[in-house]
């Protein structure tokens, strides 16, 4: 018996790939720049003024930084050139892999600290609440991302993030209200989520269906069984089915006293302590085991993992098991971990963002950490901007999560490759 492959695409980079990415990018972030030097640096809202940046928490209990005063127009004016520069620096230089990536991530974050500054020009903001904010919404994307990773690795695309963190919310928060206890409701949600991924997995490689067609089939087939499950049962009776609870806080003693990331990172509940366990846990594993290097295989060159031993399929369902396991714990946090009630499609693209920020990472646990800290910082911005009363539409705030990615993601074509065998269905013959 031989063992054949279908063949895959080309996915390494081509030159002209290369060429086209560096060119329409680095035009696309040079105007942006240039907008945010005229809007922000030199715009009439930071004329004359300061901005006031808070680094400590209202509860913070342990040492306490000094508040950061500094002229609003001139700030705001460097970090629009540092952006533009960026875009000046990717359109001239050949830059590629990691340094392109971090290219990349200068860009968002000097121009969104720049909207900062522009957006309290006059007031204070606390930064440190919205570092909190980050961290409460990077929290599923890191989840999503872990999950995306496993998947990828092995040779399957899980664009099915988005109905596993519904299916995970969903039935963590019906599962706690009945049951009465939160790990009951961690449990089943992560259990829904590593069945939907099975569920993908099997439907990927047993009857060979396109990959990402299935991926988005499935979450349309997720928001269409959580909405009727919660019309029909979890909103008619809300106080039995659908209660709004959330696992305590723990400190963690001495680390939480420290100064700004203190109370943001280590007086958190449980859910958030997990997620960090598991990029650890993931990064580890994939690089350092021998589970990670037959992962890795399959997904790289399946023909030749069969040949010595490596069973392809099973280990491509296993990891789609787990990857749902974990992208499930990120729909349990979307409810029981942060004290929400469920709601029809409340994972708001959420799976997708989880998607890019694979990309961005470059198929890395660590890699797809930073990406989700960077567009967790871009969906907290609406909370924190929204009380300073800018002139920036509060819709437009919403989309700032889904800019970041579409910026992101199209900074890196042409830069980045998935593994060789992503999304190609393997058989044998």
């Amino acid at each position: 018996m031989t063992a054949t492959v279908l063949p895959p695409e080309n996915l390494a980079p081509t030159g002209a790939g290369v060429q086209r990415g560096r060119l329409y990018g680095g035009i696309a972030m040079i105007v942006v720049g240039l907008y945010g030097v005229w809007a922000f640096g030199l715009g009439s809202r930071t004329s004359g003024v300061d901005t006031r940046f808070v680094l400590n928490l209202s509860n913070a209990t342990g040492l306490t930084l000094p508040d950061l005063t500094f002229p609003a127009g001139p700030v705001a004016l460097v970090l629009a050139v540092l952006a533009a520069l960026c875009g000046a620096a990717k359109l001239a230089l050949p830059l590629s892999g990691r340094r392109n990536a971090a290219v990349m991530g200068v860009f968002l974050l000097s121009y969104v600290l720049a909207f900062l500054v522009w957006a309290a020009a006059g007031q204070s903001l606390n930064l440190a609440a919205v570092l909190e904010a980050t961290v409460l919404a990077a929290v599923p994307l890191v989840l999503g991302a872990l999950a995306g990773v496993m998947g990828e690795r092995s040779g399957v695309i899980n664009v099915g993030i988005e109905g596993q963190f519904l299916l995970g919310a969903c039935t963590a928060a019906f599962t706690a209200s009945l049951t009465g206890s939160l790990w009951a409701g961690m449990a089943a949600g992560c259990l829904a989520g590593g069945l939907f991924g099975l569920l993908l997995a099997v439907f990927a490689q047993r009857y060979l269906v396109e990959q990402v067609v299935l991926g988005v089939v499935l979450t349309m087939l997720a928001t269409g069984l959580t909405g009727f499950f919660y019309e029909s049962v979890m909103q008619r009776d809300s106080i039995t089915y659908n209660q709004a609870l959330s696992f305590p806080d723990l400190e963690i003693p001495l680390l939480s006293k420290l100064p700004l990331i203190g109370p943001v990172l280590f007086d958190q509940n449980i859910i958030v302590y997990l997620a960090m366990a598991l990029i650890a846990l993931v990064h580890v594993a994939l690089f350092r085991t021998r589970w990670g290097l037959r992962t890795r295989a399959v997904g790289e060159h399946p023909t030749a993992a069969d040949t010595v031993g490596i069973n392809v399929i099973r280990t491509r369902y296993l990891n789609m098991f787990a990857a749902g396991l974990i992208a499930g714990l990120g729909g349990v946090w979307l409810t029981i971990g942060l004290n929400i009630s469920f709601n029809k499609n409340m994972a708001a693209g959420q799976g997708f963002i989880a998607l890019a920020a694979v990309i961005f990472g470059r198929w890395s646990p660590v890699g797809a950490l930073w990406a989700a800290l960077l567009f967790g910082f871009a969906g907290g911005l609406s909370t924190a901007v929204q009380p300073l009363q800018t002139p920036v539409p509060t819709s437009f705030l919403t989309m700032l999560p889904y800019l970041a990615t579409i910026f992101a993601v199209a900074g890196l074509v042409g830069h980045v490759r998935a593994p060789a065998a992503d999304g190609q269905p393997y058989t044998k013959g």
